[in-house]
């Protein structure tokens, strides 16, 4: 169904709102507010450097503002189902009127507020407009042009729909797979073809649903800047009202939908009869105007580029207005830190895997399977239509994962068949020792307690939860073990210090900026609301550190022995030097293997 026209037309009226759509994962709050400020510094030396050159002769005029600075003003504001409107002796259309505002002047007589009730048309039930026809004079005239006194450098006004199109949000497509092999299941006919013409529609014209704004905010902008003529800022210039005449410009009208959040439209079709509507006007100053004008053009930018999904937004603007001004500050600090610790391990985790010549006392079958399991969640946020910023993100991390793969075995590519296949040997330095040992021990108990795991939350997610396919219902389970049990592929390295009674093999400054994450991840469980067992779930990391920390405390490091980055500790006896050099160097030969 095409977008529904301006006046009020036929058509499929819309009905009750689509199922919500599956939950998608979100970026972090820190990584939208910089790419919010980077569109704003890049906007502005945009304009600086690259904005159209003006002659002198252009610039020396300057338009002003026609109001002054705390002008008493009436204001009137009408409903009408049409976009022009010149009916302004319908006292139906007229639904508020206030005298004296005194124009951008912060006291208690500058905002004023109302709520009424309204009942909607046929035509507006049947994906009709409404639009809000808002008119400011100076004390004592009328905003109608047909008044004996009307003066038009005395009036401005401006017009606002009260009624917004949005596409109807698609069917959901989860279902029971145990339904259609229970003879047992409540599924009808009727609800088996309804299921067969959503899909069939679901590649068809988008279907446009009317939603009625219950807040309408009017705000006057406190702007009296002096512009060059033909030089108004780019940001600005859509908004300005100019007079022919004066060339100067009329006070601008903001209607402030920021705060407006998606949850708060009311869908309107034939069973609305009442509709409440709060109207507010006031003062609003001119940074804050041009600020929200930027945050909202961000917003787009972001996600026509696909950077943000839809209600991203609304969920970063519900942060800022149902959470505490002190405790949001802390937790954007705390975010920067978690950011910093993040990029410090990371780095440290590339150097110390591209340095490593031994995997003596390390986990080689740890790295496997944290490739898998980050595959497993590349392959999940694929199926649930993430954005691509999110899918790069996780994709270079498979790829990272992978490339450890390389450092910590031998990959070889077997010939052999009709389809070349990739070989995996274990090196010499993780196969000649104790380690391999310690490392196929300890895991085979342990995928032994993860396979049982996996099993029974796979069981339990088949019979209570909804999926789309058996495609997914495997990888929803199989992400969902990932987070809940991952930390258990973490316990074989536990093992393996514990029987080599080392840890000197350990990357441990990879390992210090990871247990600071941890800790910033215990106080945002305890500041964002999540349900009890994921919160419990945050601190299963807390714990393996600890376990980390108390093996390095117990077991005593060789101050001689070579480190991860082939450095060693000095040597007491100074005329062994030479020896000590010979020692060294057989022992880096050796790892070399």
């Amino acid at each position: 169904m095409e977008p529904p026209a301006a006046e009020g037309g036929g058509g499929d009226g819309g009905g009750a709102v689509g199922p919500r759509r599956q939950p998608q994962p979100q970026q972090g709050m820190g990584q939208m507010l910089t790419g919010i400020i980077r569109v704003a510094v890049f906007w502005y030396f945009a304009s600086k450097f690259f904005g159209p050159k003006r002659s002198p002769a252009e610039s020396s005029h300057q338009i002003s503002n026609l109001f002054q600075k705390g002008e008493p003003l009436d204001m009137w504001l009408y409903l009408s189902e049409h976009e022009n409107f010149s009916e302004f002796g319908d006292e139906r259309a007229l639904v508020w009127q206030e005298t004296n505002i005194p124009y951008a002047v912060w006291t208690a007589e500058s905002s004023r507020t109302l709520s009424l009730k309204y009942h909607p048309s046929e035509a507006l039930k049947n994906n009709g407009s409404l639009y809000a026809h808002t008119f400011f004079a100076r004390s004592g005239y009328l905003p109608d042009p047909k008044d004996p006194e009307y003066k038009p450098l005395a009036t401005f006004g401006r017009t606002h729909p009260v009624v917004i199109y949005l596409p109807k949000s698609k069917a959901d497509k989860k279902k029971s797979l145990l339904d259609s092999t229970d003879p047992s299941s409540d599924v009808t006919v009727s609800e088996i073809a309804e299921d067969a013409q959503v899909d069939q529609k679901e590649h068809g014209p988008v279907e446009w649903i009317s939603y009625w704004k219950p807040n309408i905010t009017i705000n006057l902008v406190d702007d009296f800047t002096r512009y060059s003529q033909n030089a108004v800022p780019p940001n600005v210039a859509p908004y300005i009202n100019i007079e022919p005449v004066t060339g100067n410009y009329y006070p601008t009208i903001y209607f402030n939908e920021f705060w407006l959040l998606r949850d708060k439209l009311i869908p309107v079709n034939e069973t609305v009869n009442e509709l409440t509507l709060n109207l507010e006007v006031g003062p609003i100053s001119m940074t804050k105007w041009q600020l929200f004008l930027q945050i909202d053009q961000s917003f787009q930018i972001h996600r026509s580029y696909g950077s943000m999904i839809e209600g991203e937004a609304d969920g970063l603007k519900r942060v800022f207005l149902e959470g505490n001004p002190i405790l949001l500050a802390i937790t954007m600090v705390v975010s920067v830190f978690h950011s910093l610790f993040d990029m410090l391990a990371f780095k440290n985790d590339i150097q110390f895997w591209n340095k490593n010549k031994s995997m003596e006392g390390l986990s080689a079958k740890s790295v496997v399977v944290n490739f898998i399991c980050q595959f497993i969640i590349f392959l999940y946020l694929l199926d649930n239509e993430t954005s691509w910023m999110i899918l790069s993100s996780s994709g270079i991390g498979c790829c990272i994962e992978f490339w450890k793969i390389g450092k910590a075995m031998h990959i070889e590519i077997d010939r052999s068949g009709r389809i070349p296949m990739l070989r995996f040997r274990d090196r010499d330095s993780y196969s000649r020792n104790k380690t391999k040992e310690y490392d196929d021990l300890a895991m085979k108990y342990l995928s032994y307690v993860l396979l049982f795991l996996a099993v029974c939350f796979a069981v339990y997610s088949l019979k209570y939860e909804r999926h789309k396919s058996w495609y997914s219902w495997i990888l929803s389970s199989l992400t969902s073990c990932v987070y809940m049990f991952g930390f258990i592929m973490m316990c074989p390295q536990l093992f393996i210090n514990y029987k080599l009674k080392s840890v000197a093999h350990l990357p441990w400054r990879q390992m210090t900026y990871k247990f600071l994450n941890t800790i910033i991840d215990d106080l945002f469980a305890f500041v964002i609301k999540m349900p009890t067992l994921h919160r419990l779930s945050v601190f299963r990391d807390d714990l393996i550190f600890l376990i980390y920390i108390y093996q390095r405390w117990i077991y005593p490091v060789d101050k001689k022995r070579v480190n991860e980055f082939g450095f060693g500790g000095e040597v007491d006896d100074k005329p062994t030097i030479a020896g000590a050099d010979a020692s060294e160097q057989k022992e880096e030969d050796k790892k070399t293997n």
